[in-house]
């Protein structure tokens, strides 16, 4: 790492800590596909950059569905809920990443794109709402992981400067948002992303991991 006063960190969710990455290209393309519609290839990389709503108006608009962006919205968090209630796992080696900053006295908390209900469903089930020091999501803060706001948002809420943040996260387009930002990022390794996507976070983020855990031995 680049510097010895790591005191705080944030946390996605999605790809980072669960591993559901493929239950969200699953949706994307079943929820096209119940309106009689063959999903394009690219759909999930399309709409993984976008919040909630923003991705609810872009299926509306492009395919022409008969519906308002809060029922595509609902319909979806339908669609995952049992998932989040009931089955993902966490990652490889989140349990130790987790020890390991309880043990070093750095607090942390969960910035994520997913919505709050399951979010918070998902972390109370695998024990971890008592651990993280905050959940954000984009649907509360207003703000994308395209804009660095959710981030701020969690600086201030661990009460610390940027530069004594690591953020920890999976998607391109997050390490790019934060490193200009001028956190220290973590790119974690998820099988879901593509190999030409994962040598750009490896390009770009201060750090790069294959397994969360790993991260212990470079802060």
């Amino acid at each position: 790492m680049e510097h010895n006063t790591l005191s705080g960190a944030i946390l996605d969710l999605d790809g980072t800590l669960l591993d559901s990455m493929n239950v969200w290209s699953r949706i994307d393309r079943d929820l096209l596909t119940s309106y009689g519609i063959a999903p394009p290839e690219d759909i999930s990389d399309i709409v993984k950059k976008m919040t909630i709503m923003e991705s609810s108006r872009y299926f509306i608009d492009r395919f022409r569905l008969p519906a308002t962006p809060e029922s595509i919205a609902a319909q979806v968090e339908e669609m995952a809920a049992h998932q989040y209630q009931h089955v993902l796992p966490l990652k490889e080696g989140v349990i130790d990443f987790l020890d390991g900053l309880d043990k070093m006295g750095i607090r942390y908390g969960i910035a994520t794109a997913t919505y709050p209900e399951l979010a918070r469903a998902a972390l109370d089930r695998l024990g971890l709402s008592g651990r993280i020091q905050f959940l954000l999501t984009e649907a509360e803060t207003g703000s994308g992981k395209t804009e660095p706001g959710i981030y701020y948002e969690g600086a201030r809420r661990l009460g610390l400067g940027k530069r004594q943040i690591l953020v920890a996260e999976d998607a391109l387009h997050c390490i790019t948002t934060t490193k200009k930002a001028g956190f220290f990022t973590a790119g974690v390794y998820d099988p879901a992303t593509p190999p030409d996507e994962w040598q750009a976070i490896c390009a770009a983020a201060t750090v790069s991991v294959r397994k969360i855990s790993d991260l212990l031995r470079l802060i």
